[in-house]
């Protein structure tokens, strides 16, 4: 109905244009500008049922004569959900528009949400435009609606806007049927945020600007030295942290988001049961910083999966797999602690696992400026394998000159190395044969392993040479997917073989 009338309105309007003199020449092609009463159309409306909202927004003629616009067309989102009305005429492309001089015209957009429909009809954020073409020129204003009643923090326009989350030392629980959408960055600070299980949290990204990080990828969970977070997830209602980008063509995209950033002596983080995926990196926890993980996942990702930085990680059962960078990222000393894990990089110039004791502030040619940190690590039963030729990359700044300063120990873990036993004056040419790596298997691509890696399947293969080779750890009796492990002679990484 709505439409229906600004339609006769419309009609109406263009009459009395038609009376105007039809000699007057009209200014066509790229030779004009169009001025907008707006960049963006928002409708401000979360539906909880099906309904309809109508926006508009005025188009100019600045100029002393009429313009003709050969085309304005809706920008063709797939979701379908705007409806267009140029100047009284409907439809998702009307072509030869006329605005006469100094005069506008009306454009109305009409949105109509489902917010009960699947996320990969309506997603959170319906975009889409309103599109001008003049000869060779074209112009736009953005279509923003939101497609689903969900949690949207701290609001729905705070994208590229760092946001103070405090609660004097208390603790906030998101524990909502409804899943959380993240706009902008969070920082928590004195308090603690913790997540019930079967939480769905999607974080809004996109190229964002300000003050205090610059230039960067939007979409930010931070916890501040007073802060902490712990994400709940159980074996039946994991916990899933990802981008707000659900279509088809977006469900396994790395990047679309920053990541998760444990700040500078944050402690107590925890998360169990969680999934941290499509971003920038998975977890990036900072100097002195710290984290607890269990049987949780960090995949596709455009940078590592797990960064520690002279920090803390202790991780069980966890699978990391899918990135871009080195998938676990280990930079200027710290104590981490991996049992049970699997950590899978294939298709990428990198390493499954890097470590090193210190880290340059310029060149790294050079590496004159820089801070050293002794490396204490500790890897059991845990798998780092992929298509390269080595899976470990070691970096110690003494060369093997101060044993406590690069104290890494590896133990009943499948490796895969090769030039690291000769490269570096051979340093590390008795890896396997010594305590560095004590009943390691140094597997090669021949070796079955992973059910099917090529599908991201990282589940062990029939006659997988993990099977049975892991050594029995006190307290830790179940798997990634919290099935039962042998008592007596378990599997190496995340995943125990189901007979």
């Amino acid at each position: 109905m709505k439409m229906y009338l600004i339609a006769l309105i419309g009609i109406a309007l263009s009459l009395l244009f038609f009376a105007c003199d039809d000699d007057e020449a009209f200014l066509t092609g790229g030779s004009f500008n169009l001025e907008f009463s707006t960049d963006t159309l928002r409708f401000d409306t979360v539906f909880t049922a099906l309904g309809s909202a109508t926006l508009s927004f005025k188009v100019y003629n600045r100029n002393d004569q009429p313009v003709l616009i050969d085309e304005v067309r809706l920008g063709g989102n797939p979701n379908g959900k705007f409806r267009m009305n140029v100047n009284g005429f409907p439809g998702d492309e009307v072509e030869q528009v006329e605005i006469w001089p100094n005069d506008s015209i009306y454009v109305f957009v009409e949105v109509t949400i489902n917010p009960d429909e699947d996320l990969s009809i309506s997603p959170f954020v319906i975009e889409d435009q309103v599109v001008f073409r003049t000869g060779e020129k074209t112009s736009a204003v953005r279509l923003e609606a939101w497609g689903q009643n969900a949690n949207y923090f701290p609001s729905r326009f705070n994208r590229g806007v760092p946001t103070l989350l405090t609660c004097n030392g208390q603790t906030i629980t998101w524990d909502d049927p409804k899943p959380y959408v993240i706009y902008g960055q969070i920082l928590i600070d004195s308090c603690a945020l913790e997540v019930a299980a079967g939480t769905r949290i999607y974080v809004h990204g996109g190229i964002a600007q300000n003050e205090l990080f610059g230039t960067f990828n939007d979409g930010i969970l931070y916890t501040l030295q007073n802060g902490r977070i712990e994400l709940n997830g159980t074996p039946d209602a994991p916990i899933i942290v990802q981008g707000d980008r659900l279509e088809e063509a977006f469900a396994e995209e790395p990047g679309q988001w920053q990541g998760i950033i444990i700040g500078k002596g944050s402690r107590g983080n925890r998360m169990s049961y969680t999934t941290v995926k499509n971003s920038i990196f998975g977890v990036y926890v900072d100097s002195l910083g710290e984290l607890n993980a269990q049987n949780s996942r960090f995949y596709n990702t455009n940078n590592s999966g797990i960064i520690g930085f002279h920090s803390t990680i202790n991780m069980e059962n966890c699978l990391v797999y899918n990135n871009f960078g080195n998938s676990v990222q280990l930079i200027q000393g710290g104590d981490y602690n991996f049992d049970y894990c699997t950590v899978a990089s294939y298709g990428v110039d990198a390493s499954a696992i890097a470590l090193s004791n210190f880290f340059c502030y310029d060149s790294p040619l050079t590496c004159e400026v820089r801070r050293d940190y002794r490396m204490r690590a500790r890897f059991r039963n845990s798998i780092f394998f992929g298509s390269s030729r080595d899976e470990l990359r070691f970096s110690d700044i003494s060369g093997g000159d101060a044993p406590f300063l690069f104290d890494v120990r590896f133990e009943n873990c499948i490796v895969k190395v090769d030039q690291l036993l000769t490269q570096q004056d051979g340093l590390y040419a008795g890896f396997l044969e010594s305590g560095d790596c004590s009943n390691c298997i140094n597997a090669s691509r021949e070796d079955a392993l992973f059910a099917a890696p090529n599908e991201d399947n990282y589940l062990l293969d029939t006659l997988s040479v993990a099977e049975g080779m892991a050594l029995p750890l006190p307290g830790i009796t179940t798997d990634l997917d919290n099935n039962q492990r042998d008592a007596q002679a378990p599997d190496i990484g995340c995943y125990e073989y189901q007979y």
